[in-house]
């Protein structure tokens, strides 16, 4: 079964469980109207379905590689490019002055997730130009906006980001990369990037780096770190690409999996480049793409997570082995109950990681459109959960896609091992699932843990109005709320961060599993507690729901017990 884009599960997320209608009533958003909404869905959809599935494999097959100097590309990507370019799938949420069609960010990250869904590797390209263009929309100048924009939007450009060195991972502010002003307006930049997704293509007429250096008088660490715009060809009087710059790509990655898409390492020297920002502030510009990005890797997980659901599924229905235990079945290995637990749990776990994900998008438009810093409070506090939880979705999730497909599973023609190699990397980049779990229990608990625990009244409150209706889904969903609100108030009170971080991944999960409670009661409600909604409802907080209990016991344990093994201990 080819891929089929989900575009009513999205209409029903947004009409609700995340209440899209809300961000369509502001004017920022009036023109996002449930008609509109819906058609451009359908449309990208079916893009996703015809021209870009169909390159799954060719990225997988034959990876981009290095010829001469030369990045080149997958069978059939430069096709797909176009397709996303011209559909103006790159530009949906840009702003409309430079071309973009200023819809919310919500629509925007249901069509990432289909791109991803059907090809990870190439969707990859334009999510690192969509966060170049956010990050240009807040701290270019005039004069760069109106060069870099339009064709960035457009999709004539490509953007990238550059902050990993060598020796400077998590730790950015240890970077070398330096920049010298050279007294033109310009600045030379000199230094090496590696993990550079997209780092040059065939299909694109320039590609734009965003890069992270230090200026002569920068202090050591990330608060003495600039940002600046250098791209592969210096645009002439005309805005068109000129003279190349003084940058290469020195070697493409050889990698697990995204084989279609170049990871490059990056060599700058002195090349030309403009100031982004204020000097010395280049973390605070670059981190607006990064928060982009983060909600977009999230999506990667959860598309992917799709991809291989319905790749396992289709399997499941057409797979026949030993008798089947049910009258009436249908007589493939769908009637094992094993199997009926993984592709049950797959769509469950999809759900929720979808609703986190888009919820958070609600947020930022309602932020966006509004100034309310409730919602910005919102947004930031769910994007490290929508990274987190929708990039180990996609991981579980094609994991078990691989165990329902038994030994075909591991032989790469069935193709259900790519999904796998490909997402495992979205836990990864981006900030790490571990970061993202240490941000949300230090940073986004700054606040003495205001943006939770409004969160957890909404959440009791809607359980509390579900009693009456649906107590057996109800009750835990505000029970385990309650135990979530208590590890709030233990992380709040732990003036130890490191006793915070011991457990700040297991905090993040439970979070995440009690707002999937939350978000699939909201779905039981909508339908009546009878129909497919309501019964996977009842699956996900009878079996997976409860795992927040040990998940808040670790999450509150301390870091006692961890560092109690010494090195020699550990075998080291």
């Amino acid at each position: 079964m080819p891929y089929r884009a989900p575009v009513d599960e999205y209409k029903f997320i947004f009409d609700h469980i995340v209440d899209l209608e809300k961000v369509v009533k502001t004017d920022r958003f009036s023109e996002a109207t449930p008609d509109m909404t819906t058609a451009i869905l359908s449309e990208a959809g079916r893009m996703c379905e015809e021209v870009l599935y169909p390159l799954q494999r060719n990225g997988d097959l034959h990876p981009a590689h290095l010829e001469n100097g030369v990045v080149r590309t997958s069978p059939g990507y430069s096709d797909g490019y176009k397709a996303i370019a011209e559909g103006g799938w790159i530009s949906i949420s840009a702003n409309p002055e430079f071309g973009g069609m200023g819809l919310p960010m919500a629509v925007a990250t249901a069509v990432n997730e289909m791109m991803s869904s059907a090809c990870l590797s190439l969707q990859l390209n334009p999510l690192m130009t969509q966060g170049q263009i956010e990050a240009l929309e807040h701290h270019a100048s005039a004069a760069i906006k109106e060069i870099y924009l339009p064709k960035l939007v457009s999709g004539e450009w490509a953007g990238t980001m550059n902050l990993t060195e060598a020796q400077a991972g998590s730790d950015v502010g240890a970077l070398r990369s330096k920049a010298e002003d050279n007294g033109d307006g310009s600045y030379a930049v000199t230094g090496q990037k590696i993990y550079i997704s997209w780092g040059d293509n065939d299909f694109t007429e320039n590609v734009c780096h965003l890069v992270l250096a230090r200026l002569p008088d920068g202090v050591p660490g990330t608060k003495g770190i600039s940002l600046f715009l250098v791209p592969k060809f210096i645009p002439d009087e005309n805005g068109n690409p000129g003279r190349a710059n003084s940058l290469s790509v020195v070697s493409l990655e050889h990698k697990m999996g995204l084989h279609g898409s170049p990871t490059a390492v990056m060599q700058f020297d002195g090349a030309t480049g403009w100031l982004i920002g204020e000097k010395h502030d280049g973390m605070r510009a670059m981190f607006t793409m990064m928060n982009n990005a983060r909600l977009g890797v999230g999506g990667q997980g959860i598309g992917t997570a799709e991809g291989a659901y319905q790749h396992a599924l289709a399997y499941a229905l057409e797979r026949k082995q030993g008798r089947s235990p049910v009258e009436d079945g249908t007589g493939t290995i769908l009637d094992h109950a094993d199997v009926r637990r993984m592709l049950t749990t797959m769509k469950a776990e999809i759900t929720v990681a979808r609703s986190i994900a888009l919820a958070c998008a609600v947020a930022i438009d309602m932020q966006t459109a509004t100034g309310n810093k409730e919602w910005g409070a919102r947004a930031a506090f769910l994007t490290p959960i929508a990274k987190a939880f929708g990039t180990e979705t996609g991981i579980d999730v094609s994991n078990m896609g691989i165990q329902v497909h038994g030994g075909m599973g591991f032989i790469e023609e069935t193709g259900a091992a790519q999904y796998f190699r490909d997402v495992r990397v979205t836990a990864i980049y981006e900030g790490t699932n571990g970061i993202q779990a240490m941000d949300l229990v230090a940073r986004k608990l700054m606040d003495g843990g205001e943006a939770a625990y409004t969160l957890l009244d909404e959440i009791e409150a809607q359980a509390e109005a579900g009693r009456t209706t649906l107590p057996d889904l109800a009750e835990p969903v505000w029970q385990a709320s309650e135990t979530l609100r208590e590890a709030v108030e233990w992380m709040v009170a732990q003036k130890d961060l490191n006793q915070r971080f011991a457990g700040a991944a297991s905090f993040l999960r439970a979070f995440a599993r009690i707002l999937g409670g939350h978000f699939h009661l909201s779905a039981a409600i909508a339908e009546g507690g009878t129909g497919p909604r309501s019964k996977l409802a009842r699956f996900y907080i009878t079996r997976l729901l409860p795992e927040h209990a040990g998940l808040l016991a670790h999450a509150t344990a301390g870091a006692d017990d961890l560092y109690a093994l010494t090195p020699e201990d550990l075998g080291a």
